[in-house]
């Protein structure tokens, strides 16, 4: 299947069509099993479903200029990227029109469960963390982004970045340590 993806977007990028449509098929599965992960991180009784989420990140990805896809790993680098996209502007519509909070959201495997009521939107704060470090650091901005949002392995972000696996370990735990830090009340 990797070479099948990378064949697809390979084919998309030297203008065929024809290539993106047959690359739904055989991506949409795992690009489910991502929306899923994401959407059981999100707050409860989120209205978004795995399905909509996939579509709708769709939707975008094809709206805009054909990508310079290197890969089946950054193929989903980016696709993790849009859901992230769509998951902020969810919460941002909700945060608008309630105006609550206290919903948990964790990064499995971090050690991050920010369920604090005094949060009004756990994501947002997730996803306001995550730009801070971006802007600190965009390559571990980009590795934790992969690693907790793409669902990608460690070798598939060392394919997709060109970075060492060393230095990608290392970044994905000084990553995973800062984030810590800005999500835990009490720990800035």
């Amino acid at each position: 299947m990797h070479q099948e993806v990378t064949r697809l977007l390979v084919e998309w990028r030297e203008g065929n069509r024809a290539a993106l449509d047959a690359l739904l098929p055989v991506v949409y599965e795992e690009l489910r099993r991502l929306a899923e992960s994401y959407i059981s991180r999100e707050r409860s009784g989120h209205t978004l479903q795995p399905t909509a989420l996939v579509h709708e990140a769709y939707v975008r990805l094809i709206g805009q200029d054909i990508p310079d896809f290197q890969n089946r790993a950054h193929f989903f680098g980016v696709a993790a990227h849009l859901m992230r996209q769509v998951l902020v502007d969810s919460a941002r519509k909700f945060r608008a029109g309630k105006r609550g909070g206290g919903n948990k959201v964790s990064l499995d495997g971090m050690g991050i469960d920010i369920g604090d009521p005094s949060v009004n939107s756990p994501f947002l704060a997730l996803e306001e963390a995550l730009q801070n470090l971006e802007k600190l650091d965009a390559r571990k901005g980009q590795i934790l982004e992969m690693k907790y949002f793409g669902g990608l392995t460690l070798d598939e972000i060392v394919e997709a970045t060109g970075v060492s696996k060393a230095t990608v370990s290392r970044d994905l735990r000084s990553a995973e340590a800062w984030i810590r830090v800005q999500l835990t009340p009490g720990e800035k």
